[in-house]
């Protein structure tokens, strides 16, 4: 195993869009998937939500960990954990966020295999047309990485 370095574990992040968001809820650590824009200036994960549990959850305890990774294959993966704090936007902050948001997921994609995936568009449209999303900040406090 050999241990990414910073630029490494920033690079990696900003080439992926899916990730897994670690929150405590009633005690118990919870994790989810995301869809998330890695922000270099910020140093921070972009992503928006619904009002629901998980903003609940961190709302109340704002302290967070990330994760994205690959396996390519046995014996081959990267992955990198970011540990972070919970920073939900306000509304002049929000727009400006869910466009940069909007604009790096869909350079990812059109940069992937799936350039010509049909859901991009109707993605866009959901996060654009959205009164209630809640638009927020993951602000990075550490990040670490590995691969194999």
């Amino acid at each position: 195993m050999e241990t990414l370095s910073q630029s490494a574990c920033l690079e990696f992040l900003a080439s992926k869009y899916i990730g897994r968001v670690g929150y405590f809820s009633l005690g118990f650590p919870e994790i989810v998937p995301i869809t998330y824009c890695f922000d270099l200036r910020q140093e921070a994960i972009i992503s928006y939500s619904a009002e629901g549990h998980k903003i609940n959850c961190m709302r109340e305890n704002p302290y967070v960990s990330f994760l994205v990774d690959n396996l390519e294959e046995l014996g081959y993966w990267k992955s990198v954990i970011v540990h972070a704090i919970f920073q939900e936007s306000n509304r002049s902050d929000a727009k400006n966020m869910l466009h940069a948001f909007t604009r790096g997921v869909k350079e990812i994609i059109h940069n992937s295999e799936y350039k010509d995936a049909v859901y991009l568009n109707e993605f866009s449209s959901k996060i654009e047309n959205s009164q209630e999303s809640i638009i927020y900040r993951l602000k990075i406090l550490e990040v670490k990485g590995n691969k194999e």
